[in-house]
């Protein structure tokens, strides 16, 4: 489980995500992908939850994969499908962050509750 409350935290995370990475395997282009999708989803898990926390998991089977998961209890995200759009931003940001995020990793799922909660799942399948 990592905290995530500050730029420190989501450095730790990128930090365990790569390792992570290496460890299963996966080649510098796939390492590169969930590192980003990781900072992405802490970042927003920051910005706009107030904080939250992330776990990884090696996921093995049929496949191995990298699941990571970030949660917050943040205001929620009241239009799922804007906030996916490119171009959308409530931070004055360049909106790219959880389209881009979605595009990055082979599964992807967001569940949110305006005023209670927001929890992405994202796999990276090897």
């Amino acid at each position: 489980m990592f905290p995530l409350h500050s730029e420190d935290d989501v450095v730790r995370l990128r930090r365990a995500v790569r390792s992570m990475a290496i460890g299963i395997g996966f080649g510098l282009v796939d390492q590169t992908k969930v590192v980003t999708a990781a900072s992405e989803l802490a970042r927003n898990a920051l910005v706009h939850g107030g904080g939250g926390e992330a776990r990884l998991e090696i996921l093995q089977g049929a496949r191995t994969g990298l699941q990571i998961t970030v949660e917050d209890t943040g205001p929620g995200i009241p239009n799922l499908e804007l906030a996916l759009l490119d171009g959308y931003s409530t931070a004055n940001g360049l909106g790219l962050g959880l389209g881009g995020t979605r595009r990055l990793m082979h599964e992807f799922q967001v569940s949110t509750e305006p005023g209670v909660y927001t929890r992405v799942v994202a796999v990276r399948w090897k």
